[in-house]
């Protein structure tokens, strides 16, 4: 009965169409390492395109509500000298759009932030669920073409001169849900693929799509505002469609789809660690997908679930509004046009790439991945309180406070959602089922996503009032961020100091952290 459920499995998940094309140009079989290859350029590719479209909202920000912020005094306001001048000439900015030229403006811009991560997170927790039941290939491609078919309507509105607060809040929800496909399915797919072998690290440095989306996001939306706003939506969406067509012409899945089994292209001897999947295919319950109740349940889910809301509430708030804040802040005395805070935003991503692969290579060394989640959780209170004080003492202050700043707040980010969840998705107590990380995952980003969500949308609504209350917000985040994994820490440290005093136990397929959790 499990081998017929398995060949169900594989009858609904077919061989890709430019695969088969090249094994018929060649006349051979695609490697077991081709593939590797192609799978890790794939979803870094279709991640990164992702986070592009998901970056346009705030770099065209202050654009659709360009008046002066004067929630933006600094804090504390003696440390520093405004240019007067300067303001004045920060005030001469064009009319904006309506609705979002209003006195409201702001506020709506929250709202809209909302309405995408909100359906996000909700679509989340049910592409989960679907991701372990479906084809993830098609399942991904039209993630893809429905994101970058919503996010090029809502700068349609530029071209059609729709001024309806509905229709863009509309055109927002649509592309979260379409989004939404997106995390669960990437994760899973490499998880079939890749092995446990320096996990943190590989994960760690093929995270770093999520920065380059964001960093090709800003330039990509700062260039084409010269053109019209309308443009910085459309040249993102026209990208994602495309690469969602390369991933259904391309990507395998997993080896069972096309055929490849690994023992036939390595020799015994140049098998590693590398090379076995995360998802070994150990008993006949590979084919009974997790319930959601069940994932829930895993040892340490729960609490890195938690940790990443408030992880996530910090790090989307910088990806909403830093553009915004820093083209309403005089840096140095001067105001910088919106295409270039842009453009300079783009350094906190460039940390957060240094913060993701540091965290994951820390977490392998250590084998310690809670304490290193919270350390740099921890880190990164003064960081954001340097900023907000110095940030604007002069640009090279800026510019490295961001980087620092962009680099703690992105690394537990990076670090939970790819090498903690494959570590959950493949716990020991799931008894080998490889039907199970698609789910994990995305409870663990869904969680994060509600976070996500509920930052931009304060920061709406404080940023009007002050700033100095927006990073009081992000610095209290960040400290429950640290406080909600104390448990797993403790845990980590007690077995560190253990295994000090006696011989190690058996090998685990597991980090402290959770391996720890087992047992009440």
């Amino acid at each position: 009965m499990g081998s017929s459920s398995h060949q169900k499995g594989r009858m609904r998940t077919k061989k890709p169409l430019g695969i088969q094309l090249f094994e018929c140009v060649w006349r051979s079989p695609i490697s077991f390492r081709s593939c590797q290859a192609l799978v890790l350029v794939l979803t870094f590719l279709s991640y990164a395109s992702y986070h592009a479209t998901r970056k346009t909202t705030s770099i065209v920000k202050s654009v659709l509500d360009p008046k002066t912020n004067l929630g933006i005094l600094h804090w504390p306001s003696h440390l520093y000298l405004q240019n007067l001048k300067g303001a004045e000439n920060n005030t001469t900015l064009s009319s904006g759009w309506a609705p979002f030229n209003a006195k409201d403006g702001t506020a709506l811009l929250g709202e809209i932030d909302l309405a995408f991560l909100g359906v996000y997170a909700i679509g989340m927790f049910f592409a989960g669920h679907l991701g372990d039941r479906v084809d993830l290939r098609i399942l991904l491609t039209i993630g893809m073409i429905g994101t970058g078919l919503f996010t090029a309507a809502f700068g349609a509105g530029y071209w059609f001169n729709i001024h309806s607060f509905y229709y863009f809040l509309g055109m927002q929800m649509m592309a979260g849900l379409f989004q939404s496909s997106g995390w669960p399915s990437v994760v899973a797919v490499v998880g079939n693929w890749f092995g446990k072998s320096k996990r943190g690290l590989i994960m760690g440095i093929w995270n770093a799509h999520t920065s380059v989306g964001n960093i090709s996001g800003s330039l990509i939306a700062a260039a084409m505002l010269k053109y019209g706003w309308s443009w910085s939506f459309a040249v993102p969406g026209i990208m994602i469609a495309l690469v969602g067509l390369t991933v259904f012409l391309f990507l395998p899945v997993s080896p069972d789809v096309i055929g490849i089994q690994e023992d036939l292209h390595l020799k015994d001897s140049e098998k590693t660690d590398m090379d076995t999947p995360l998802l070994e295919r150990r008993s006949e319950a590979k084919d009974k997908a997790v319930g959601f109740i069940e994932a829930w349940r895993i040892p340490g889910v729960a609490p890195f679930a938690l940790c990443l809301f408030f992880c996530k509430l910090v790090a989307y708030t910088f990806l909403y509004w830093l553009p915004f804040y820093i083209s309403h802040t005089a840096i140095g005395g001067q105001y910088l046009s919106d295409s270039s805070a842009g453009v300079l935003s783009t350094l906190f991503d460039v940390g957060g790439v240094v913060g993701g692969i540091l965290a994951g290579h820390i977490s392998d060394h250590l084998d310690a991945r809670a304490l290193t989640a919270a350390s740099f959780t921890f880190s990164a209170i003064p960081a954001l309180f340097f900023y907000r004080i110095y940030g604007s003492v002069s640009l090279t202050w800026n510019i490295a406070l961001m980087f620092i700043t962009g680099m703690l707040v992105n690394g537990p980010y990076a670090l939970i959602t790819t090498a903690v969840s494959a570590d959950l998705g493949t716990h020991s107590s799931l008894n080998g089922n490889s039907r199970a990380l698609a789910t994990v995952t995305a409870i663990i980003d869904g969680t994060g996503s509600i976070g996500a969500a509920v930052g931009p949308l304060l920061t709406g609504y404080i940023s009007s009032r002050s700033w100095s209350a927006v990073f009081t917000m992000l610095m209290a985040s960040a400290l429950v961020a640290g406080l909600l994994l104390t448990r797993l820490v403790v845990a980590e440290v007690v077995a560190k100091m253990e295994s000090r005093r006696a011989p190690a136990p058996a090998a685990s397929d597991l980090p402290v952290s959770t391996a720890t959790m087992d047992e009440p």
